[in-house]
């Protein structure tokens, strides 16, 4: 009786365990319900012409390979070491789970895993792994594996799941990035793609999946070449290949070479910064961890110019004064496009084995009197101002002279005053005591609002002190060049991009080349103040004569405070320029340190070569400004007998006397250059830019005295 029981008992166990089975098996989800996960490319990163920049970092690496170009034998030896019955059974392998089986029973609590079938791991690597399925690798879990490989070997055939596995299983990790599929693996431990590969190399391969960090042959050596001769021997055992050809295979030996090119990167503060404008694009909330740009496989098409980059840095190099960093001044260049607001070049006197520190894009320094093109613009924008017909005295402004900032005083960069002055003249010898007036006027509020709706995205505080670069932060290079680029494209500002376009894996594409774009102030307005800008460059006593290459452009010197920091911005209907220069620890003198001395001459340098022969000028408008004179409470009476002027290319009237009496040349105003492809170039390096170049001294000035907003910017 009790051995009835027994059978009873038994039976009733067996069926309650097959019961059990059979309701994981119901429970499992199906294939359907699952996505797939398909490894993808690195996101790689292109400049305009198409060059690869280089390749964004990721803890995978991963390139496709079509399976026919897969050798045969790397196939067979994956199929003799992982799934010897491959081809004789279905999605499972039962006389491999018997055996499983039985020596599970023995005591080896890893068989389970030794009955998977090639099929089952695809399963595992395309649907389960990270799911919730995957928290416990138990045998509820190989159920669900099971029942999933069935359905996916009854919709595929033999060699789909062959290749799909070889193009998704892991092979091992190298310098913090796992290869993913024969292609990635083949590329990190052989750096040659996988149709190249030999005998003993494809050993090597198709045994790591099973223990790849075990396996690894650059960590392991000795247990990679035991591998290798087993996953051999097991081919000589499926008559794949014979003793002798495994014997000499065994006999070589590991044959790695390091692949050095998935770490180069061209460009590299160009490349950073694509990178972190990505990864703010597609990931807003968690920049800092974007799986949508470091695993996307996208390609990403700039809008740099490599030959505008070769150009910058061979400017700054004209002026460079040596390679130890923090020892001289470095130097930095920004340049766009004002149509479209594509950003260009951005370069830097430094190199990146010296510092990661972007100074283009991320050096918030001292404008000095480069700002004052703010005041200017708010002057013939929001007053409808002439600045040729609104006069200031030129003199020095004691401490008290205003009320609100008591310690505030003012004086010229040479101390030397020049009476009543118009606007015009003013901006031309860049006259600080004028131009603090004018802020105080105009209101800084008005004349901040200006600065950022051309283009300044640093926080500014409505301090008339700002007027002559007495920021609390500082801006980039980028920021000016962008804001001035808004005059030199007529009053319309394009947000600055780096992005041209993405491409996705599935062959979409996202386009960011064409940002959308907003009317500050009139061509009319533009063009008046091109026409006071134009003068700083080629009036003799203007600040930025050194900047002169013969062609139309404006522009404005900047000298900060303690001549810490030295600018010019400029454009020309092309082009929008901003030059930095300065030491990069910050509040450090320079000799000569005016902007007109140490930037202008890098800008000379760079936008004569760089434009390669277009001299264009701005067309008259049809509907050209028309000014009045503006009186503000600390504006001087000027003597003209004209209260307006008239710019329209022709003649100007009004007594102001310093727009010129009539019109310049006519130019071409069509393009005449293109960006034209150039051979890879080294990133640039040394330190910087020493006092330079001829010119006029003058520039930003310095703002004397207490109550200035701001002191040095932000040092990189």
């Amino acid at each position: 009786m009790a051995a009835v029981i027994g059978v009873c008992a038994a039976a009733i166990a067996a069926l309650a365990a097959v019961g059990w089975v059979v309701a994981v098996a119901s429970s499992a989800p199906n294939l359907g319900q699952l996505k797939p996960k398909n490894p993808h490319p690195l996101t790689q990163i292109f400049a305009a012409n198409g060059t690869l920049l280089g390749e964004v970092h990721s803890n995978t690496f991963y390139n496709y390979v079509d399976p026919n170009r897969i050798p045969a034998q790397l196939k067979e030896a994956t199929v003799a070491v992982e799934d010897r019955r491959f081809y004789k059974h279905g999605a499972l392998d039962y006389q491999g789970i018997l055996r499983a089986g039985i020596k599970d029973l023995f005591g080896d609590g890893n068989a389970l895993q030794g009955a998977s079938t090639l099929t089952m791991q695809l399963v595992d690597n395309m649907y389960l792994n990270q799911t919730k399925y995957a928290n416990d690798h138990n045998l509820k879990y190989k159920i669900i594996q099971a029942r999933l490989a069935q359905q996916l070997e009854a919709h595929h055939s033999k060699n789909w799941i062959l290749a799909s596995y070889l193009d998704h299983v892991p092979y091992g990790t190298v310098n913090g990035a796992t290869a993913i599929g024969v292609e990635a693996a083949s590329e990190t431990f052989f750096n040659k793609p996988v149709w190249e590969l030999n005998l003993a190399q494809e050993a090597l391969l198709a045994g790591l999946p099973q223990a790849p960090s075990e396996y690894n042959p650059f960590q392991y050596p000795r247990l990679a070449r035991v591998r290798r001769t087993q996953v051999l021997q097991a081919m000589v055992a499926s008559h794949y290949i014979t003793q002798a050809q495994a014997s000499a295979a065994e006999k070589q030996p590991l044959q790695l070479q390091a692949n050095h090119d998935q770490t180069v990167v061209r460009e590299p503060y160009v490349f950073n910064f694509v990178v972190d404008q990505l990864d703010h694009k597609f990931c807003p909330h968690t920049p800092s961890n974007c799986p949508a740009v470091a695993e996307g496989g996208l390609k990403v098409y700039t809008t740099i110019d490599l030959n505008a980059q070769t150009q910058a840095r061979q400017a700054i190099l004209n002026h460079e004064g040596g390679p130890v960093l923090d020892a001289q001044p470095a130097a930095a260049l920004a340049t766009v496009d004002p149509a479209t607001g594509h950003i260009l070049a951005i370069a830097s006197s430094t190199s990146y084995q010296q510092t990661d520190f972007d100074y283009p894009v991320q050096a918030l320094r001292q404008p000095g009197s480069s700002f004052k093109v703010f005041a200017l613009m708010t002057l013939i924008h929001d007053y409808h101002g002439d600045p040729d017909q609104t006069y200031y005295d030129s003199k020095f402004l004691p401490a008290g002279w205003l009320p609100e900032d008591p310690t505030w005083s003012v004086h010229t960069a040479e101390e030397s005053y020049q009476g009543t002055i118009n606007i015009t003249k003013a901006t031309i010898v860049s006259d600080n005591t004028v131009f603090a007036q004018l802020a105080v006027d105009i209101g800084p509020a008005k004349m901040d609002a200006m600065a950022h709706a051309m283009g300044i995205t640093t926080p500014l505080n409505d301090l008339p002190a700002e007027v002559i670069g007495g920021l609390k932060e500082g801006v980039t290079p980028l920021e000016m060049a962008d804001a001035y680029a808004t005059i030199a494209n007529g009053g319309w500002h394009v947000p600055p991009t780096i992005l041209s376009k993405v491409v996705f894996p599935d062959g979409s594409t996202k386009n960011f080349g064409d940002p959308p774009r907003k009317q500050v102030f009139s061509y009319g307005e533009a063009y008046a103040a091109i026409q006071v800008l134009k003068q700083v460059i080629s009036n003799g006593s203007g600040t930025g004569t050194a900047a002169n290459y013969g062609c139309p452009a404006a522009g404005k010197t900047g000298t900060a405070n303690n001549m810490d920091n030295a600018w010019f911005v400029g454009f020309t209907p092309k082009l929008s320029t901003a030059v930095w220069v300065g030491y990069p620890q910050g509040n450090i003198s320079m000799a000569d340190g005016f902007g007109g001395a140490l930037a202008a001459p890098i800008w000379h340098d760079f936008m004569s070569s760089y434009s390669n022969g277009y001299c264009g000028d701005w067309p008259a408008p049809s509907d050209p400004f028309q000014g009045t004179t503006y009186s503000g409470a600390h504006s001087s009476a000027g003597g003209a007998s004209d209260n307006s002027s008239v710019y329209n290319g022709g003649t100007v009237t009004g007594t102001g006397g310093y727009l010129g009496a009539t019109g310049g040349p006519t130019y071409d105003t069509s393009p005449t250059y293109q960006p034209q492809p150039v051979a890879p170039v080294g990133t640039g390096g040394g330190g910087a830019v020493v006092g330079a170049g001829g010119g006029a001294a003058g520039g930003g000035g310095v703002a004397g005295g207490g109550g200035v907003a701001g002191g040095g910017g932000v040092a990189g």
